[in-house]
């Protein structure tokens, strides 16, 4: 099971990646062109938020049967288990609420440009934290690329 649950959360991450970054540039696209909020802009924004969710929900499922994952004395003091316990969950946590905040604040709005302007916004910040608390191959933590 856990292995299957980290395939697919590693996998899903590629997925995640491209939307949320296809969401910011149709954004940032419409809030430096001044164009309209369309219902094309508006589904590239509800799909990266979905699969967000989607790769929270495995995230969380991962984190309670993770060997990676261990409430020690010591754990703070390990570099590898700091990482998943802690940083890790924080800065995904915090992205996908910026990523949600922004969808919703968009959502309110009437004006046009300011919509792209709360996704453009929310959004990157949000891809910078996930970006940031990814276990890229290079940092050493053991993870792969997929």
């Amino acid at each position: 099971m856990y292995t299957g649950l980290l395939h697919a959360h590693s996998g899903l991450r590629w997925i995640v990646l491209v939307l949320i970054l296809w969401a910011i540039i149709k954004a940032f696209s419409g809030w430096m062109g001044g164009k309209e909020y369309t219902k094309s802009d508006r589904l590239s924004a509800l799909f990266a938020l979905i699969f967000t969710h989607i790769q929270l929900l495995l995230g969380l499922v991962l984190y309670f049967v993770s060997p990676k994952v261990q409430f020690t004395a010591d754990m703070m003091k390990t570099t590898l288990l700091r990482f998943y316990t802690m940083e890790h969950l924080v800065l995904m946590l915090v992205a996908i609420v910026l990523i949600t905040m922004g969808f919703s604040k968009a959502k309110r709005l009437t004006d046009a440009v300011a919509k792209h302007k709360k996704v453009a916004i929310y959004y990157g910040i949000g891809l910078l934290l996930i970006l940031a608390g990814i276990p890229w191959p290079f940092r050493g933590f053991g993870a792969g690329w997929f």
